[in-house]
């Protein structure tokens, strides 16, 4: 009876010791199956001009696309300096992507960014245009200041929301106003 239990132990021994294929899960992997060539987690990246800080991204988690030639972003913040080095803007948002060869920047859902006056926007998707420093989207977008609130379709602005035009306003309202409603 020794005898037979030890072979039978020996056999699931050796049995559970064999080579077991297990095919990891892959993450990561774009519409062209591409992995990514780099990753980050808690990432701070600073943008500079000629040694003068532009802009500094913090990612909860960068991932790099070698071919697409692009950087997705989860969980996005971004401070925008001007050429004194002071902090003007900060944008954040839940996801963003940024084109490697443009420079580009868009930022996806829940999109919020403050300026340092005060003026709030918020949007579902933006754009950072490099070339140009510009913010715009063709979205709905809300503007808080402290004199009023705009609403509307399509938003151009310079990257420190002081000069910003909204193309189709469907809403505006003075801060008086609204307080009055209040």
């Amino acid at each position: 009876m020794n005898k037979i239990t030890l072979i039978f132990f020996f056999a699931l021994i050796i049995y559970s010791c064999g080579e077991k294929q297990v095919k990891p899960e892959l993450e990561n992997i774009t519409a062209s199956g591409e992995l990514p060539s780099q990753e980050s987690w808690n990432a701070k990246v600073l943008f500079t001009d000629n040694g003068i800080l532009q802009a500094i991204l913090y990612a909860d988690h960068l991932k790099i696309f070698d071919q697409q030639k692009v950087t997705l972003l989860d969980g996005v913040k971004i401070d925008f300096y001007n050429t004194e080095g002071k902090k003007t803007t900060t944008l954040t948002s839940l996801r963003g992507k940024v084109d490697d060869i443009t420079k580009n920047m868009f930022a996806i859902d829940s999109v919020v960014a403050v300026n340092d006056s005060g003026v709030v926007l918020k949007t579902s998707e933006l754009m950072w245009r490099n070339k140009d420093r510009k913010i715009l989207t063709d979205k709905f977008v809300t503007i808080t200041s402290s004199k009023e609130i705009i609403k509307g379709y399509g938003f151009t602005s310079d990257e420190k929301l002081s000069n910003y035009v909204i193309r189709n306003i469907t809403y505006i309202s003075s801060i008086s106003q609204e307080q009055e409603k209040k």
